[in-house]
């Protein structure tokens, strides 16, 4: 077991040493894991990390390594060393599952234990929530807009090795149909593919050489690059040897909509009316939909995907809401919020669901403060259970995952399918259970 306990930040650890001074570490206190916005003009977001936060949940345990290592740094005193080697979370944790899309101010995690245990999870779980779900949002555009044409997603060399992994499982969650990612394979039970790169090529004499062994060794089925050198040369060579049985050729550059015009127009008076056309070179979701109109039977997407289309983090807060007045564990929770210019928080633990119209369609994200929101019978719950008393209680898979996106974006309004700058497509309202009255943010 890798230990998760030292992916926090030093301030944190501070804060607990202070709030034991103070006699006010173990009062129950409610976090909160929410974006105060979506990225500027996109209309939906996806909830992406969850099984790796309960992962890293799980693993979040203070060992000798990690305890010599905050003593030798004198980061914490020693009654605080004491603590930390017998850290176990023992609270609640609520939050939307994977797959499903969030707005602004969705409370996409509830936090609910002492101040201490609650406080020390703040950065693994941002550090999470943040990097995966940026992916999903951008890839869930990208299968958006790829239809039922396959993503395979190949990110792996443009990113930390890590995060890289992380991101391959983010991708799949949202429909990317395979990975590059061996490890994200064997982690995450990914299905992978590959063939061969332009150094394959450049290696041999000639291009024909090229395809002969990869032929050889990977059958007709296989995929052959054709844009090394001169690409109707490529075709032409690529089907005098495999025939027209041959799986599909991949275009790696220039202007794809035209290339894979030629491409087909070749393959087919050819007699390769079965060969499928692979295109990759830097494609995000706005190249995918003009490609839609192209003869294309797949998408190789890399760079953009992987660092979020342009967001590489969500801008996902945690932020304490609410807190008992005393240690007493009965002692009735008050919400607190802060103020601040541009960074005010709503106080009070919350509660979420979607509000649907008669036929199915989203209309809001109704946020209840201090109570769940009155709703009518066709509001979805969205938060479900993923701690109790210190258990983990997440089972989902990713194939449960992929089936609540599908399910997720299907209930949305038409105009989600837009790749246009635009405002979240339903509003963020909230009904408050306190005295301060109700407010909305759109």
């Amino acid at each position: 077991m890798t230990s998760s306990a030292l992916y926090t930040d030093h301030y944190e650890l501070t804060m607990v040493e202070a709030a034991m001074q103070s006699g006010t570490a173990f009062r129950r206190s409610v976090f909160e894991l929410f974006p105060r916005r979506l990225p500027r003009g996109r209309r939906y977001g996806v909830v992406a990390g969850v099984g790796r936060a309960m992962d890293a949940l799980r693993n979040f345990r203070f060992g000798p390594a990690e305890l010599d290592f905050l003593r030798a740094n004198r980061v914490v005193s020693g009654p605080v060393l004491d603590w930390l080697a017998d850290f176990r979370f023992t609270g609640d944790i609520w939050g939307y599952p994977e797959g499903e899309v969030y707005f602004p101010g969705s409370p996409l995690l509830v936090v609910e234990g002492g101040f201490a245990e609650a406080c020390v999870l703040e950065t693994v779980l941002l550090s999470i929530y943040n990097y995966d779900s940026a992916v999903a949002s951008a890839g869930s555009r990208m299968t958006l807009m790829a239809g039922d044409r396959p993503c395979i997603e190949m990110g792996a060399r443009r990113m930390h090795e890590d995060a890289a992994v992380a991101a391959s499982r983010a991708a799949y969650l949202v429909g990317f149909s395979s990975t590059s990612n061996l490890e994200a394979g064997r982690r995450h039970g990914i299905p992978t593919a590959g063939t061969a790169a332009h150094s394959f090529t450049l290696l041999h004499d000639s291009e024909r050489d090229a395809f002969e062994a990869q032929l050889h060794t990977q059958g007709r089925g296989t995929t052959l690059l054709v844009d090394t050198y001169s690409i109707s040369d490529a075709v032409r060579t690529a089907v005098e040897l495999a025939g027209t049985d041959l799986g599909a050729v991949r275009i790696d550059s220039g202007d794809l909509a035209i290339t894979a015009r030629e491409v087909r127009e070749q393959l087919d008076a050819l007699g390769a009316t079965g060969t499928r056309i692979i295109v990759t070179s830097d494609l995000d979701e706005w190249q995918i939909g003009a490609l839609a109109v192209a003869p294309v039977d797949g998408y190789g997407v890399g760079t953009n995907l992987v660092v979020g289309s342009g967001h590489p983090t969500c801008e996902f807060v945690y932020k304490l809401v609410a807190r008992a007045t005393s240690a007493d564990r009965s002692a009735a929770l008050a919400p607190v919020e802060k103020t601040s210019v541009n960074k005010a928080t709503v106080g009070g633990r919350k509660y979420a669901v979607r509000r649907l119209d008669e036929d199915g369609v989203a209309e809001a994200e109704v946020i209840g403060v201090g109570a769940r929101p009155e709703g009518d019978h066709n509001d979805r719950e969205l938060l479900v259970d993923l701690v109790r008393d210190g258990e983990i209680l997440w089972e989902d898979d990713l194939e449960a995952g992929r089936r609540r996106h599908r399910a997720s974006l299907a209930e949305l309004p038409r105009d989600a399918r837009k790749m246009s700058l635009g405002d979240p497509v339903i509003p963020t309202i909230y009904e408050s259970d306190y005295a301060s009255g109700a407010s909305s943010q759109g």
